[in-house]
């Protein structure tokens, strides 16, 4: 399996970019509309065809790439059941399976950041590596996403991302949608230990906390949330 983790560092947003050596068919998990250029030509310099771009939510931080890039590339935008996107080519569900050759890319629901929000597990079929689990704002590195806007939930958080993902081998590799420290990798086992949103904390406390972070509200939230609800289309161009 051909795997990358990419970096837009405006927003501090990893783009994930997952092929099968073979075939040559490509994913790209969360792409960003000012990196599409970067990606199209890394995509291109490895001989790669864009199947599927998947969001792993509707982000309230940066715009998508996936629009432009389906011009670019006829590849399927694909986003969460329940987005309010009528642009996108499908909608995927808790524990639908794409395949890229030998590569699965399986959704687990992981809502309460959003009310439709999917993290993606990936594995060669073929290989014994850990599996990775790309976990977008749900889970982030010794941290976790907010819930205080976008119908989120911290409760429903808590459930998702310690039913769905904690229980997940331990040695299955973390990569978040963001990271403000400098982190880019984790694994299921660190986070279940390290974590500070979740260690030491059960439900009643997690929500407590997390209805208390009292954080300003995104810099781009107001073209970015209708932007991804058009795929990446500003309200001027529409």
């Amino acid at each position: 399996m051909l795997f990358r983790q990419l970096f837009e560092q405006e927003t501090w947003t990893y783009t994930y970019l997952i092929a099968d050596p073979l075939t040559k068919e490509a994913a790209l998990v969360d792409p960003v509309l000012e990196t599409v250029e970067r990606d199209f030509k890394l995509l291109n310099e490895l001989g790669l065809t864009l199947k599927f771009c998947l969001e792993t939510h509707v982000h309230a931080d940066h715009i998508t790439g996936t629009g432009k890039l389906r011009e670019l590339t006829d590849c399927e935008g694909i986003v969460p059941e329940h987005a309010q996107v009528a642009c996108a080519s499908r909608l995927i569900k808790h524990g639908e399976v794409l395949h890229l050759g030998t590569v699965e890319i399986q959704a687990i629901a992981t809502l309460g950041h959003t009310d439709s929000h999917m993290a993606y597990l990936v594995q060669d079929k073929t290989k014994t590596d850990p599996l990775k689990v790309l976990t977008g704002d749900a889970l982030l590195i010794r941290g976790c996403g907010r819930t205080d806007f976008q119908s989120g939930d911290a409760g429903t958080l808590y459930d998702q991302v310690t039913q769905h993902l904690f229980t997940l081998p331990e040695d299955t590799l973390v990569y978040p949608g963001h990271d403000y420290r400098g982190h880019t990798v984790s694994t299921i086992g660190e986070e279940k230990q390290w974590n500070p949103r979740f260690v030491g904390r059960n439900r009643d406390q997690f929500v407590e906390f997390m209805n208390k972070l009292d954080l300003p509200y995104p810099k781009k939230i107001m073209a970015a949330v209708p932007a991804n609800e058009r795929c990446g289309r500003m309200l001027a161009s529409v």
